[in-house]
């Protein structure tokens, strides 16, 4: 069930509130799931019934993207700001070292939770931070495409391109290896959730000299990468292996940047394996 949280987050001129929203269902120990840059939360609908078999899974639309307003005056987009607004967030609800899984944006987030010991374990599947300059200027210029693109769409000609295979593949083959197996529906709210992200180029300015370089000892760490990663190419993969070099590195065949669509029960199963 979907819901809000509001909660103060410490800013330079004092605390600012930010809220929220975010969907929990399943029992078990406590696994978040982050989204990547322009997604929301619905990215991870394919796995949350199975993951929440095992636990409770809380799915969180980042500050500025999906249906949680972007952060106030006097907050950033930048990492140790996130890091601040998803602690607090784990305070306001209840959630004590939560296990936590996210992809692209949403991976390199949960790689810095773990830094900062907040949560038990991560989960990251294609994780932003571990290119070169030059693959993060071209993932950058993709990104930036796909969201002109999406902009310039008029919402008839989404709506009618996603109900069929062709149309959906159109428009989301840059993410998924398997577009046409994406709900029509899905296709059209993602990108509604693409054009109208108010974090998207704050996210994008403050990326630009971000590097993960932290090996995380201590904590188990899972790193997954689809095959067919058009955005970050997967031998970034293995430089996030040298730098974790106790991290579990899975290959996620036939998978595309959001694997979680391209083969639900894999993932699931890489998640679920990773938070034990």
């Amino acid at each position: 069930m979907s819901a809000t949280v509001s909660f103060p987050v410490p800013g330079p001129r004092g605390p600012k509130d930010v809220t929220v929203s975010y969907a929990r269902v399943g029992r078990g120990e406590p696994l978040v799931l982050l989204h990547g840059i322009g997604h929301h939360r619905q990215a991870w609908d394919p796995v949350v019934d199975i993951l929440a078999t095992e636990r409770e899974v809380i799915a969180v639309d980042l500050p500025g993207f999906g249906a949680s307003p972007g952060l106030p005056d006097g907050l950033d987009y930048t990492l140790p700001a996130t890091n601040a607004v998803l602690g607090a967030l784990f305070e306001a609800l209840e959630l004590d070292r939560p296990h936590i899984a996210g992809n692209s944006l949403g991976g390199l987030l949960a790689l810095e939770l773990g830094r900062e010991k907040l949560v038990r374990s991560v989960t990251a599947l294609s994780p932003a931070g571990f290119w070169t300059e030059a693959e993060r200027r071209y993932a950058f210029t993709v990104l930036l495409t796909m969201r002109a693109v999406a902009q310039r769409l008029p919402l008839p000609l989404v709506e009618r391109m996603s109900r069929t295979a062709a149309g959906r593949t159109a428009l989301t083959s840059t993410i998924y290896a398997r577009p046409a197996h994406r709900a029509p529906e899905a296709v059209v709210a993602e990108t509604l959730a693409l054009v109208g992200a108010d974090g998207f180029d704050a996210t994008l300015r403050a990326g630009r000299t971000i590097r993960f370089t932290d090996e995380l000892a201590g904590l188990p760490v899972t790193v997954g990468w689809g095959t067919r990663d058009m955005i970050l190419v997967r031998r970034q993969g293995v430089r996030a292996k040298q730098m974790i070099p106790h991290a579990r590195l899975v290959r996620l065949p036939g998978c595309g940047h959001c694997p979680m669509n391209d083969d639900p029960a894999l993932v699931a199963r890489v998640i679920l394996d990773g938070s034990r």
